[in-house]
């Protein structure tokens, strides 16, 4: 590591890049149990703002583990660097003025803290998407719970490993007696003041 040097003063500012795109770059990292509707949300929101002219992109956590983090099992030192790996793509989008939009299940305080000292306290944003166990064993189409249930995916969240829920996260997204379309909205009013701020 000591033969490599940044090369980040040579190059375009952040400053220069959100004046072009007319946006501010932020970390909205949306944290809850699989099947708590983090990715239909991000989806949606993702819409939302395309419409308004605003650019995203959107980093799922599943999308990212059949790529870049193909070789990472479920195990607690893989999952840290799952979000470690994940939180050093979303920076480099926040820094280019890219409104990043984060879907990890995110179990633990530490994990969220570590994505959190990566891209930024004053980018990173914490959503809980706040969904009980039952609601989400309920919405389950690819059959995760049953099959953690039964013993057959191991260190499930939520099943056979614990999820820490925020103790202060930026916002707090219901899902349970709203539509995807109202906790989207939620999300979307919280986002749009902090984008669009000069």
């Amino acid at each position: 590591m000591e033969n490599l040097f940044s090369s980040k003063h040579e190059l375009i500012s952040r400053e220069d890049k959100e004046k072009l795109l007319n946006q501010k770059g932020v970390c909205l990292w949306l944290t809850g149990l699989s099947g708590s509707g983090k990715t239909t949300i991000a989806k949606t929101i993702s819409k939302k703002l395309h419409k308004k002219g605003i650019i995203t992109q959107v980093l799922d956590g599943d999308n990212i583990r059949i790529g870049i983090n193909n070789n990472l099992s479920f195990s607690e030192e893989d999952r840290l660097e799952n979000i470690r790996r994940t939180s050093e793509i979303g920076k480099l989008f926040v820094e280019s003025g890219i409104v990043t939009i984060c879907c990890l299940v995110s179990p633990t305080k530490k994990m969220r803290e570590k994505a959190k000292s990566i891209i930024g306290a004053s980018d990173f944003y914490e959503i809980y998407i706040a969904t009980n166990l039952h609601e989400c064993k309920k919405r389950d189409t690819k059959g995760l719970y049953e099959k953690a249930i039964r013993g057959e995916i191991k260190n499930f969240t939520g099943i056979s490993a614990p999820y820490e829920k925020p103790n202060s996260p930026n916002l707090v997204v219901p899902t349970e007696n709203i539509s995807i379309e109202e906790s989207s909205e939620i999300l979307y009013n919280f986002a749009i003041p902090l984008i669009t701020k000069n």
